[in-house]
């Protein structure tokens, strides 16, 4: 008996689920492709999305295509359907990140339980209340994490301090850097509603007026018309999703596991912001390791907290992500 394989219809789905997936200044540097033939649906990166000055590794890139990768997972898992993943499969195709398969389920998938958060989960650059994030509900983060293969630290008071001052150097050191500068320009999207890509004016949040939170500022002091500023935490949440090893592979993976995150997250009522401007320079980077943690790589900041419902940004048309044959 063949193997049963999802229609065109219900992999188009599952890519647009896939798609709403938070990535570096919102690029959105994935490409899919679905072989009916084979049942088989491929990720690759799209080099045309590159950031040279920001993220010449391409690790954040990675990150934001993993995170895609595990919504993807999540929609099929939520069609009953189990999405059997390779990572970096063997050759030479560097583009070649994934390639996926799908089998029946039973349902008794846990992740099927997140797919509510999917078009919830949006990225808020906006003050969040003093309110304490229960213990409880950083210990579901923390498992929601260690499911992917990663680890969330939740840094003390003194190691707060030293991220902060870590985010202040950077966005100097950003200041400083016409490429990295020139690459955070390309990708906001100003008042052009009908950009499918990038940040938007709406999603910049206010300036910081006070408070001590780390929220980037995309606009970089350029004045937005009708932006206001605002007064952050003076204490902000702060959580570090790190992996033990730091190639291709594990980028990945730090990518599923933050979105993992970010979904339980969403599902517990939190807002969440994401902070990667001390991790994209080298010397920095290495800085935010905590000594005594067990994940020796940082991959993410993220910040937690309560906070009004952050506006979605745009995303692009499943055909121009999607290729089936």
């Amino acid at each position: 008996m063949p193997t049963r394989t999802p229609d065109a219809t219900s992999v188009t789905s599952w890519v647009a689920d896939a798609a709403m997936a938070p990535s570096m200044h919102n690029a959105q540097p994935w490409r899919f492709h679905y072989s009916r033939a084979e049942g088989v649906l491929s990720l690759r990166m799209d080099p045309a999305r590159t950031m040279p000055h920001s993220d010449p590794s391409t690790r954040g890139l990675h990150i934001g295509c993993g995170a895609a990768l595990f919504n993807l997972r999540v929609a099929a898992a939520h069609a009953g359907w189990e999405a059997q993943t390779r990572l970096m499969p063997e050759g030479s195709d560097r583009e070649l990140l994934a390639v996926t398969a799908f089998v029946q389920a039973g349902g008794s998938d846990d992740i099927a339980g997140l797919y509510p958060a999917v078009h919830r989960r949006h990225t808020s650059r906006e003050p969040f209340s003093d309110e304490t994030v229960p213990d409880a509900v950083l210990d579901g983060l923390r498992g929601a994490a260690r499911a992917e293969g990663a680890r969330l630290d939740l840094p003390g008071d003194w190691q707060i301090e030293t991220l902060l001052e870590l985010v202040r150097d950077a966005e100097h050191a950003e200041e400083l850097s016409a490429g990295v500068r020139e690459e955070i320009s390309r990708w906001i999207a100003g008042t052009d509603s009908a950009r499918p890509e990038g940040i938007p004016s709406y999603a910049l949040g206010p300036r910081r007026y006070d408070g001590r939170a780390p929220v980037r500022d995309f606009a970089g002091g350029h004045r937005v018309e009708g932006r206001g500023s605002a007064v952050f935490e003076r204490s902000p949440c702060l959580a570090v999703l790190g992996t033990r090893e730091d190639e291709r592979e594990d980028w990945l993976r730090a990518g599923q596991a933050m979105e993992r995150v970010l979904l339980r997250a969403t599902l517990d009522g939190l807002s969440t912001s994401l902070n990667s401007q001390a991790l994209e320079w080298p010397e920095l980077r290495w800085a935010v390791r905590d000594p005594a943690s067990r994940t020796g790589h940082p991959q993410m900041l993220i910040r937690l907290g309560y906070g009004p419902e952050a506006p979605a940004t745009p995303r692009r048309p499943v055909s121009e992500v999607l290729v089936v044959t």
